[in-house]
């Protein structure tokens, strides 16, 4: 479909720091924003500054931020044209995308048929590779017998990770270190794929002992033009979920990255992939191998932002419109280096989100310094969503000056009335191996086994 579709009202179909975020694009496009809220959301900021609000229903996200009838309601009491899903929630559900479409709404993000083939790891994995992307070596598909796991870890060799067709987040994945263990470990994965996601299908990767997890930011538009904006470095994680990330980053020459960049741009053409999305793979000894890719905005975009300059949701809505890229892919830049912290609600050792009322809150400014947050002072942070309350973003001309930067931010950084993460992200920041780069995906979950953190 091609031509423009003028929106006018955008409804906000999430909470917290990217509904303000999105909010924010919107109101400097000229768009006017309709706020949707659970009632545990009726003083939270995006609400406070949107132009309309509506409420969708109790705190419990089922009934409220995943509930689609409702969201769908609100879109068409307030005469909103579009609907802008976030990240997280509905974002990457694609019968929500089918019935926003269905309904006469622009949907701004891809395509259904992309998000369904994206959120199957099966699937996606081979659309990739049919399309050039290197995968990580293992089945062909998803494994339904024993002999063709024991057959296909032969051939790829131990230790082989067993991950479930429909998981995410780092759940519904075991690692196998030899022949003895791998029926045991199919049988518990494929029971918790049942529990956790109403699908038992399994597979079989290599399991790489020492990756950088690495990801590459694109963008599409609806005549076929696809860029990539760079890559992020998101290898500091623990459960599989993000906490520090950075552009560029410090393990990729400028030759990998016009490399891996070429082949993601061409495959995506193939694809004929609409809107933003995220490749992510797995890096080690010089090699990049795909392990899925996200359909969305992600948490991490702004880090991205900083080093091209380029406003990723602004280009998200355009596009959702009808407009063109705004950008070749000869006319981006990666220029300086960016950082970012998540700064979660929860205690710094042991990890446990901590909810509660914010009493004093003064986030850190200056040349370079960005705040992604929807906290004041007096904010209550409820106790039923992500722990996820900042997002700390700096950029400098090199990586060392950014990493003063960051320091120095962080010490500025107030938070009082609520535990947070900062302590933490304090003493990452102070270890040698990370400032020299010296680490891998799980090298933090080491780190927080330590004895001087716990």
């Amino acid at each position: 479909m091609a031509g423009h579709l003028p929106i006018k009202k955008l409804l906000i179909a999430n909470r917290g720091e990217i509904a303000l975020r999105i909010l924010r694009a919107a109101r400097e496009m000229g768009i006017r924003s309709v706020a949707v809220h659970s009632t545990a959301d009726a003083n939270a900021m995006h609400v406070r500054l949107a132009d309309e609000s509506v409420c969708i229903g109790p705190p419990g996200a089922a009934e409220s931020y995943l509930n689609a009838a409702a969201i769908m309601s609100a879109a068409e009491i307030t005469g909103a044209e579009a609907i802008h899903p976030g990240y997280g929630f509905l974002a990457e559900n694609a019968d929500f995308a089918q019935m926003v479409i269905e309904h006469g709404f622009t949907f701004v993000g891809p395509d259904p048929e992309h998000i369904r083939m994206m959120g199957d790891k099966v699937t996606a994995k081979a659309a990739v590779a049919a399309a050039g992307i290197p995968t990580v070596p293992g089945s062909e598909g998803a494994i339904t017998d024993d002999e063709t796991a024991f057959a296909t870890a032969e051939r790829i060799g131990y230790p082989v990770l067993i991950k479930a067709a429909a998981g995410g987040g780092g759940r519904g994945m075991s690692v196998v270190h030899s022949r003895g263990d791998l029926a045991a470990a199919l049988r518990t994965t494929r029971n918790e794929a049942r529990a956790g996601f109403g699908d038992e299908r399994v597979y079989l990767e290599k399991y790489l002992d020492h990756p950088r997890h690495i990801e590459l930011q694109v963008m599409a538009d609806r005549y076929g033009h696809v860029v990539h904006l760079g890559e992020r470095d998101c290898s500091l994680q623990r459960r599989h979920q993000k906490i520090v990330e950075e552009s560029p980053s410090p393990v990729i020459t400028e030759v990998e990255r016009r490399s891996i960049g070429k082949t993601v741009v061409q495959a995506l053409e193939k694809l004929g992939y609409l809107g933003a999305g995220t490749i992510e793979f797995l890096y080690q000894d010089g090699q990049f191998y795909f392990i899925e890719m996200n359909t969305r905005i992600q948490v991490e975009h702004p880090v991205t932002e900083l080093v091209t300059g380029i406003d990723l949701v602004r280009e998200q809505i355009s596009v959702a419109m009808g407009h063109p890229l705004s950008v070749t892919q000869e006319q981006i830049r990666i220029r300086g280096h960016a950082i970012e912290c998540r700064i979660n609600a929860e205690d710094p050792k042991t990890l446990v989100p901590q909810p509660g009322k914010i009493i004093a809150w003064h986030p850190p400014g200056g040349p370079g310094v960005r705040v992604d947050s929807a906290i004041y002072s007096g904010y209550t942070v409820p106790p039923y969503y992500d722990s996820l309350i900042a997002k700390l973003i700096v950029h400098d001309e090199d990586r060392e000056r950014c990493l003063a930067r960051l320091e120095r931010s962080l010490a500025e950084f107030v938070i009082d009335g609520i535990p947070s993460s900062i302590p933490l992200l304090r003493a990452i920041l102070a270890e040698p191996d990370f400032r020299e780069s010296r680490f891998d995906t799980g090298w933090l979950e080491r780190f927080l086994a330590s004895p001087q953190v716990s």
